[in-house]
This record gives C-alpha cells, structure tokens and sequence, in this order.
C-alpha cells in the first residue's frame, strides 16, 4: 500500500494540473478551428497560415490534436492522486466507482450527442453532406449512447471529440480492476505503460485504446513520484532538473530526429505535469482563475463542435458566408465557448452530477462536489 499516494488536506491547493489542463482544451479548440472552413466534408479553399493570429498560434494550430494525448497523461495522475488508495483499499467498489464516472461525464455527452444529431439533419438537408463528421447512422448514434463509439476503430462520428473519452472510459476500467484485485505498485503500473507502448511500436494494435493506456499510467506514474519525492526538498530539487532537462533534451531531439509526436510527448508530458504541479503553488489570484479553467475544460472539449456547426447552420441558411480568417472573428468564437463552457459546468454538469450521485450512492457526502 505504501506505492499508493495518500491525499493530505492541502491536495485541493495543487492548481498546477489546472493550468496544464486548460492549455491543452485551448489546444484543441484552436486546432478544430479550422472547421470553420468545411462544407460537408470537406475544407473548401483552405489556407492554414491564414488563420487568425497563425505566427503566435501555429504551435496549436498544427500540433493541438496531441492535447488529447497529454489529458490521457492528466487523467492518470488526478486518477492515482484521487482514486488509487481508496480502490486499493476496497474503499470504493466497482458501483460506486462507475457512477462517479458516469455522473460526471454522461449528462454532457447525452445532451451534445441529441443536438448534433438534430443539427446534422438540418445541416445534411441544407448542404447534401454532414457537417465534418459523417458516419451519423443508428449503429453509430447506438454506440455514442453506450459511450462505446471508438472502442474498435470506426471513424468519428456526432460529436467527435467524443472518441477519446470513449477509448478512456475503457482504460478506467483496467485502472479499477488492476489496482482492486492486483495491486498498485510501480512495477505493475510501468508494466502496463511500458506494455502499451510495446503493442504501439510493434504495430500489433493500431486502436487508440493502447496509446490512451500509455498516456494514462505515465500519468500514474507521474504521481506516485510527485507524492513520493514531495517530503525531500533536495528529492524533488533533482526531479525537477531531470523534468527540465528532458523538455529541453526532447525539444532539440524532435528537430534533428523522426521522433513520433507521442513518444515527445511520453517524455515531455509526465515532466511538465511534474513540474507545473510542483512549482505553480496556490495562491488567492490563481486559485480564482485556474481552478475555475480546468473546471471548464470538458465543457469546451464537448461544446465546441456544438458551437461550430449551429454556426455554419445559420450561415448556410442565411446565406452568410462566414469570415473565418478574421481575428474579430476567432476572438468571439473564443470567447463565446469559453463562456458557454462555464456557464454549463456550473449550471448543468454540476447540478447534473449531484443529482445522480445523490440518487444512485447512498453516502454522497465526500464525492457530491467533487468536479471529476
């Protein structure tokens, strides 16, 4: 059981996570900017480097589909941090467990899954195709349901973003049976990345399932060395220069070698979550705005497709051809998510989430206000 970080009273004050959490949902908001761009299924007259503030957003604009890779690395470290001991200890079973999950994830996916799909007969009867998105047919819309879309590899198909929590949902089934009935140690959890790794570079498996894996125990990892080194000053004085010198190291690497983005990114992922949970300690300000911002980050993740084709809906209807290339533009969009995606976790997601837990677990006491 000593492998098992124990939360203290003072976890609630680790805002690094947070900040780390919403770059990575900005990264994925600006990357799928450029939907604005499609006509059905296709980019019409696409111009990349056009894009609104492109020199000092290139980085998301061509590489924020690999924020999804680093949540996968978030959700292993909060997981092991909030979860670990208690399953270990068979103080949460499996019951429990799967309602903390699905009250938290279930009522968003549920409500963007039933709008897409209304908006798409709107969109699909005024341009000929989907919006970006195609496969939208009852087998589809039946696996969205079951949050099952992407547990094989079939192409995205509503909501898209969805497919990456539908690989994870199965990977927190291994994380509660592993720890429940194996155990927590380090060997078992680099076992389990190392593993999936293996299948990745063996080209065994090409299911997302597998990186998703990897990401999400690195992040096991991650913690048990955050928890463990967090009592020796001079410990984590030295994690932290290791952390630093393999960003720097990877980041020089990746321009002269074919390193694939998400072996960077299994390097460089666990070292920044180390670093921004270690070095980014809670203050009044920040806590005010970084809690608040990892909050909203499965709002935008879900919202925003939402957002984007009730757009390009009305435009197609009004016959507005939509400037996409303007800052003014991108600006509103921005903010517009960002506001929605506040406005739903505190107005629906949380109401949501307390009234099934309230209904389905007896002791809601501890997890009622819990924003995972």
């Amino acid at each position: 059981m000593a492998n098992i970080p124990l939360a203290r009273d003072d976890d609630h004050k680790i805002v690094g996570i947070e900040l780390i959490r919403f770059a990575c949902a900005l990264a994925v908001l600006v990357f799928h900017y450029q939907h604005f761009a499609f006509v059905g299924a296709t980019a019409v007259n696409f111009v990349p480097a056009a894009q609104p503030f492109y020199p000092l957003l290139q980085l998301f604009y061509v590489n924020g589909f690999y924020g999804v890779q680093i949540f996968w690395c978030i959700s292993g470290f909060i997981f092991f941090w909030k979860y670990g001991a208690r399953i270990a200890e068979r103080r949460i079973d499996g019951y429990r467990f799967f309602v903390l999950r699905v009250s938290r994830l279930y009522p968003l996916h549920l409500l963007t899954l039933l709008f897409m799909a209304t908006l798409q007969t709107f969109y699909i009867a005024k341009v000929g195709s989907y919006y970006v998105y195609q496969d939208n047919d009852a087998l589809h819309f039946i696996l969205q349901l079951f949050l099952a879309s992407n547990w094989v590899l079939v192409p995205e198909s509503f909501n898209g973003p969805i497919w990456s929590i539908s690989v994870e949902v199965l990977v927190y089934a291994v994380f509660f049976l592993s720890l429940r009935y194996i155990s927590g140690s380090v060997m078992l959890l680099a076992g389990f990345a190392a593993g999936a790794a293996l299948v990745q570079m063996l080209k065994i498996s090409t299911n997302p399932v597998f990186s998703c894996l990897m990401f999400f125990y690195l992040g096991c990892l991650t913690a048990v060395a955050y928890f463990r080194l967090r009592p020796s000053v001079r410990a984590s004085q030295i994690a932290s220069a290791i952390a630093v010198t393999a960003v720097i190291a990877m980041s020089v690497a990746i321009l002269y070698l074919p390193i694939k983005a998400k072996y960077y990114l299994a390097i460089v992922s666990p070292a920044l979550i180390y670093l921004c949970v270690r070095h980014i300690r809670a203050t009044p300000f920040n806590a005010a705005w970084l809690v608040p911002a990892g909050n909203m980050t499965y709002s935008s993740y879900l919202l925003h497709v939402p957002l984007q084709i009730t757009t390009v809906t009305i435009c197609a209807y009004a016959g507005i051809t939509l400037p996409m290339y303007s800052p003014m533009m991108f600006l509103v969009y921005m903010a517009v998510i960002l506001l929605l995606s506040a406005a739903s976790y505190r107005y629906v997601e949380m109401p949501a989430q307390q009234w099934l837990r309230k209904r389905l677990i007896r002791q809601t006491r501890v997890v009622a206000q819990s924003p995972i």
